[in-house]
């Protein structure tokens, strides 16, 4: 098995089309077919059922494309590293980000990294939380962020950052008269929220506080983004429900941070790591993490009963 045989079988996978995979390879057809044989021959198993009307993956094809994309991502990773030590790096970080790790926090927590170990090289990878736990196990992340501690066996979840989760509002809606928006009010209109398929963590969260009340909610769009999130609040077309640091971080105007009646939710981050992993490199990286609060340098939540100022954007 040759690497030209995992290429053609990715296109081929992901276009399900032969004719397409080839264009896209830059080869005929023909030379495609006799490729994609050849793997299966050495695999000894069939991966596509092929008809005149089209292509599909067998169970065995669905099973190696789980894997075959990992592969060109640890190519990738070993052709970064000899890259960094050629321009002078010592080691590398590779942290991969879900769910949206706070905006305030990044920029701060990758400063103190460059100050401290600027031989470490640090790489981000945004990708949703099933691939970062994946990722994880198969050693293609040292570390990651998420929203979640649902992370299985050998991978540890510790809590390290909390925020307010805050209902963001258009400016001049009726629900601005409160200065704590009690729940039942906000689910009498349309929502938009984070799509579960690439913020799961956060997702997961969100859904337990809304399941708290006895109305459904009227959900109008699901976002891939908190920054799409706070561009159809600010049109008025939905309310919003994000972490307080998302909201301020908006450029957005005419959006209302308030924080939701009673005891404040809380959405967690949270660090995740393989069970038993002691390198230097991410045990200092943890300490950096936890030393991390807000940009005013004090503690970014408020006590749950305390009431909150709105923050207009």
């Amino acid at each position: 098995m040759e690497l030209r045989h995992l290429r053609c079988f990715l296109a081929v996978a992901e276009e399900l089309h032969f004719a397409r995979a080839a264009e896209r390879l830059h080869i005929e057809q023909s030379p495609l077919s006799r490729t994609i044989k050849e793997l299966e021959e050495d695999l000894g198993e069939q991966l596509f059922v092929r008809t005149s009307r089209s292509t599909r993956l067998t169970r065995a094809g669905k099973l190696f494309l789980e894997h075959v994309p990992r592969v060109f991502a640890a190519l990738e990773q070993a052709r970064d590293s000899v890259n960094a030590a050629a321009n002078g790096f010592h080691g590398q970080l590779r942290i991969a980000l879900s769910d949206g790790i706070t905006p305030s926090r990044l920029p701060s927590l990758l400063a103190l990294c460059r100050q401290e170990e600027p031989e470490v090289e640090i790489r981000l990878f945004e990708v949703p939380l099933s691939q970062q736990l994946k990722g994880l196990h198969d050693d293609l992340y040292d570390v990651g962020f998420a929203q979640s501690d649902e992370v299985g066996d050998g991978i540890a979840a510790e809590p390290i950052w909390s925020d307010p989760l805050m209902v963001a509002v258009p400016a001049r809606h009726p629900l601005l008269k409160h200065k704590r928006i009690p729940l039942d009010e906000v689910l009498r209109y349309p929502l938009v929220l984070c799509d579960p398929k690439v913020c799961e963590g956060h997702a997961r969260q969100v859904e337990r506080v809304l399941r708290r009340a006895e109305q459904e909610p009227l959900i109008a769009e699901r976002v891939a983004s908190c920054d799409l999130m706070m561009a159809l609040v600010s049109a008025g077309f939905a309310l919003g429900l994000a972490g307080a640091p998302h909201i301020a971080s908006s450029r957005e105007p005419g959006v209302v941070a308030r924080p939701l009646a009673g005891r404040s939710p809380m959405l967690t981050t949270y660090l995740l790591h393989r069970e038993a992993e002691t390198s230097g490199v991410l045990v200092r990286f943890i300490e950096r993490v936890q030393a991390i609060e807000s940009p005013e340098g004090g503690r970014l939540v408020p006590p749950p009963e305390s009431d909150q100022e709105e923050v207009e954007l």
